[in-house]
């Protein structure tokens, strides 16, 4: 049986204790927040930057892992005994990861790795490296495992809300005077990933109905779903409790957003991720 090596990156949100667990390798995406640069962690490491974003109008600037990260992956896997390895990465429309990674692969010219463009992010991207991990662990070639990945990214669905419409602006999504105007009218926008980019999907007044909305594009037959959250766990556990009783054989998890994505949403942002 072939051993396959899955690489994924920090924008999964996966716990470093399943990572260490299932041997997986996650390159981790890189952000400069007050002239200091850091690396993205894990859950359970973010409260730090968080709560510094609220309580400062600076930004953060995000970039993608450089080719040498990967490069560096690459050789260790071989080096420990891989025969192939899949790499699972944040849409390509919303970083240059992916890229990077081709790049490294172009110069290991090494067809034994395959590099996948999710076009998918957070839970749905984490959803993807459980499968394939658990087909590598059953002895699935690489090759099942990515085309199962190819067809399976396409029937994914992401959706998000804000608590304040300040960070969208800060992040360059929003004019000061939309933002302005939004706040006054409770004005809650509802942010979908549609093809690998975040677009504008539909405002409502209120957040209580920008969760509903949400809530009400998950269908019949969904098969899993996360909450994601940023310092929102209330609001996150409660969704939780009426999801879990409107469909009882879903599993529904909670996980917690990062620096990279979350910047752009802020404090108390909740969204769905399903499929």
């Amino acid at each position: 049986m072939s051993r396959i090596k899955i690489i994924t990156d920090t924008t999964s949100y996966i716990t470093k204790e399943f990572a260490d667990e299932q041997d997986l390798s996650i390159v981790p995406l890189n952000y400069i927040f007050d002239g200091v640069a850091e690396k993205e962690g894990f859950p359970g490491e973010f409260d730090e930057f968080y709560e510094k974003l609220k309580n400062t109008k600076l930004f953060p600037t995000t970039s993608q892992p450089a080719a040498a990260d990967f490069l560096t992956r690459y050789k260790k896997a071989f080096n420990e005994g891989y025969d192939e390895i899949i790499a699972i990465l944040l849409s390509s429309k919303l970083s240059g990861t992916y890229n990077s990674a081709v790049l490294a692969k172009n110069i290991l010219e090494d067809e034994r790795i395959t590099i996948i463009d999710s076009i998918q992010a957070a839970s749905n991207l984490r959803f993807l490296v459980e499968d394939a991990l658990k087909m590598a662990s059953i002895g699935k070639t690489g090759k099942e495992i990515a085309e199962h990945l190819e067809v399976k990214k396409k029937k994914m669905y992401i959706y998000f809300t804000v608590d304040t419409l300040e960070y969208l602006r800060r992040g360059g999504r929003l004019t000061g005077v939309q933002s302005a105007i939004g706040e006054v009218l409770n004005i809650k926008p509802i942010i979908q990933l549609i093809d690998g980019e975040l677009k504008l999907f539909e405002k409502v007044r209120g957040k209580n109905k920008a969760i509903n909305a949400i809530r009400n594009r998950i269908p019949d037959d969904v098969e899993k779903i996360s909450i994601c959250q940023i310092m929102n766990e209330d609001e996150a556990l409660k969704l939780k409790k009426d999801l879990e009783n409107k469909f009882p054989k879903v599993t529904v998890s909670i996980d917690v957003l990062g620096p990279v994505i979350g910047c752009h949403l802020g404090p108390k942002a909740i969204g769905l991720c399903f499929y």
